[in-house]
């Protein structure tokens, strides 16, 4: 049976119901279940914008809202097609209530399947034809080197180093993301397009047609929210390494750069620098004097970042408290430990709104007062404006939240004749994210990584397909987290190799847990968390050193170049990193795999990885532009595109090549 409700077309048959409505120009939502109401959740969108469809309902019926179409047979099965009138999503069905379908079949295969649970949730299955020549970018960040993720098999769910954003961008001109939280499974495969999820009440997802990769993922960013204004810290050179153990240590480092002259921005305290776990706050023991230490990096021009873990010790000054106050996570049965590492530890429960404010209300006593600028928002009007503690009136930006408290970093900035003045929110430097992160001011790092060169090769693939799954932010630990000796040729070349590719990443980090491990330095506190070998960049000797300070300079060098990559970020979801077919989808070359080594840094650099040890000879495909050439910065020619050229890459040198030419230095 079929229904028309204001813009929603809803289809009823058994204990299921079906509703599609208009969620953004050109873009359909879709959400069915077998519950007696269907569950309202928004989970990743935004509200829905006021868009009126044409919507016909005749045997079968049809809605229409711009450049997409759904069309739904009398026996339920949904196809959506662009406005070209192809069909681009067809559910995959085989059973007998039609047997009009070309596909009728006995299999009694459904295309949306509901199994029940107890409970009663239900395991929800969502499927579609296969088309085998259609390749698939997105899907968030995954430990594996392809960038085309047909014929791939990926756990929907949050590890340390992997991040499901499930959505996915198709060659054949649509994009597609499963609104679903719920732990689960996406496979493309040849022959069928399955999306899971393994306890739910919902089949929930959203899809867009568009003519460009940058049209629909621009849709996909309306749709979901966009990133912050990155903080012009945020442009330049990071510092870490596991951990610096005192306020000493890491005063030291960042001399150290300021005598070499070498450009830093921020510097990192990591882990283990409070007392104990679930007490956010500086151990004062190792760091006397945060406020003096604060002040001095700021002299030289170096903003500190300081690590916030959620788990909390059942010996900590907090725990007690949150456990009366029930911030924690519990158990279904057994002691209520969610992790032993350094102390018996819980989890902060993060899905509860209190657990997050007594968080921000500790940080904000305890960091605040070291130079940490935060404000609380708690009004805001239509221009944005709002009041810090001080009851000073700032501009922000419209993706902060009512309730919530933000840094006090004052952005300005222009863009397209527009101006762009924003109080940025947080940057919050994290191991996962799911889809619609990016509004929070979600910096993606890949997370604990293998100091290897397989390693190195998937993270390429990860920060593309992350843009693409619209988190333009995002990083990796520069020579990766486990091992990897400074003093070991092979590791240096790595090293070099991966922090060239590091200047031309949306944040230039250096982290690592490197080796040998150095002595505990004290015997209380987080001092019982040893720390790594020094991952400066003048343990690597002086070759190394030379290399890496020029490419830091080369960094600084572009930084209003980065600066206008990162408000576009803000103004329309764009990918710093990008595949060479988003910046060029109508030349062929650019989706085929032989080109996925390389990528767009912005819409000027074609950025050439080294990916192998002892390369020094590469060739790249350079793709078609027109009225302009194409310059190379390691041999100085200039070249037309849409050819494949043979260039040296010694070790000093990344190849990039550049629209138009170079000019800033360092390249």
């Amino acid at each position: 049976m079929f229904t028309k409700e204001n813009d929603r077309l809803i289809f009823r048959y058994d204990a299921e119901q079906l509703w599609i409505e208009p969620w953004g120009p050109n873009a359909l939502r879709v959400r069915a279940t077998k519950q007696n109401k269907m569950p309202l959740e928004n989970w990743a969108l935004q509200d829905k914008p006021s868009i009126e469809p044409h919507i016909l309902i005749e045997e079968g019926a049809t809605i229409v809202n711009g450049g997409i179409t759904g069309t739904i047979t009398k026996s339920g099965k949904l196809t959506i097609s662009n406005k070209q009138g192809k069909i681009i999503l067809e559910e995959f069905t085989r059973n007998r209530r039609d047997e009009s379908d070309p596909k009728c079949s006995a299999l009694e295969i459904e295309a949306r399947e509901f199994k029940g649970l107890l409970g009663g949730d239900y395991h929800v299955t969502c499927r579609f034809e296969s088309d085998p020549d259609e390749k698939i970018f997105g899907m968030g960040q995954y430990q594996q080197p392809h960038l085309n993720l047909k014929g791939h098999d990926l756990e929907l769910a949050q590890r340390n180093s992997q991040s499901s954003v499930p959505f996915a961008l198709s060659s054949l001109g649509y994009g597609f993301l499963w609104n679903n939280p719920a732990i689960g499974r996406a496979v493309f495969g040849m022959n069928v397009t399955t999306f899971e999820a393994y306890s739910s009440t919902i089949l929930d997802y959203w899809v867009v047609c568009g003519d460009t990769p940058k049209e629909i993922v621009e849709a996909y960013a309306d749709a979901t929210g966009k990133v912050p204004i990155m903080p012009e810290y945020g442009l330049g050179f990071w510092q870490c390494k596991l951990r610096y153990q005192t306020q000493d240590e890491l005063l030291s480092i960042a001399r150290e750069y300021a005598k070499r002259e070498v450009p830093l921005d921020v510097i990192v305290v990591d882990f283990f620098h409070w007392p104990k776990q679930g007490e956010w706050k500086f151990d004062p023991t190792y760091w006397p004097d945060p406020d003096a230490m604060i002040n001095e990096l700021k002299e030289m021009g170096v903003e500190l970042m300081v690590s916030i873990w959620p788990t909390v010790d059942y010996a900590s000054e907090n725990y007690e408290e949150m456990r009366e106050k029930g911030l924690l996570i519990r158990t279904d049965r057994g002691i209520r430990i969610g992790m032993n590492f350094q102390g018996d530890t819980i989890y902060t429960d993060v899905t509860n709104p209190e657990a997050r404010k007594y968080i921000w209300e500790k940080a904000k006593a305890n960091y605040h007062s070291k130079g940490v600028k935060i404000f609380w928002l708690d009004e805001a009007e239509p221009e944005y404006t709002v009041y810090n503690f001080d009851n000073y009136r700032y501009h922000a930006g419209p993706n902060l939240q009512i309730g919530n408290i933000y840094p006090v970093e004052y952005a300005r900035a222009f863009y397209e004749g527009q101006t762009v003045a924003g109080q940025t929110d947080i940057v919050n430097l994290i191991r996962c994210a799911w889809a619609g992160s990016q509004k929070f001011g979600t910096l993606v790092w890949s997370g604990d990584i293998a100091s290897s060169w397989p390693s190195f090769r998937s993270q390429l693939a990860a920060g593309l397909n992350m843009g693409i799954a619209g988190i333009p932010w995002w990083t990796t630990d520069i020579g990766g987290f486990h091992g990897g000796n400074p003093d070991d040729p092979a590791f240096r070349e790595l090293f070099v190799r991966w922090f060239q590719w590091g200047a031309f990443c949306p944040v230039m980090r250096l982290h690592g847990n490197r080796l040998p491990q150095q002595p505990q330095y004290g015997d209380s506190g987080g001092a019982s968390c040893r720390s790594g070998a020094p991952n400066e960049i003048w343990s690597y000797g002086e070759e190394v050193y030379k290399i890496c300070k020029n490419y830091i300079e080369m960094r600084n060098s572009i930084k209003d170049y980065v600066r206008e990559l990162m408000i576009e970020a803000h103004m329309k979801g764009s990918p710093i990193m990008r595949p060479c077919f988003y910046e060029f989808p109508e030349d062929e070359n650019c989706w085929e795999r032989r080109t996925f080594s390389t990528y767009m840094f912005g819409h000027k650099y074609l950025c050439c990885p080294v990916l192998e040890p002892g390369q020094r000879i590469m060739k790249v495909y350079l793709p078609k532009i027109n009225g302009e050439r194409w310059f190379s910065n390691t041999n100085g020619f200039t070249y037309e595109g849409g050819q494949t050229v043979e260039i040296p890459c010694p070790l000093e040198t990344m190849p990039v090549f550049a629209k138009g030419g170079f000019p800033e230095r360092g390249f």
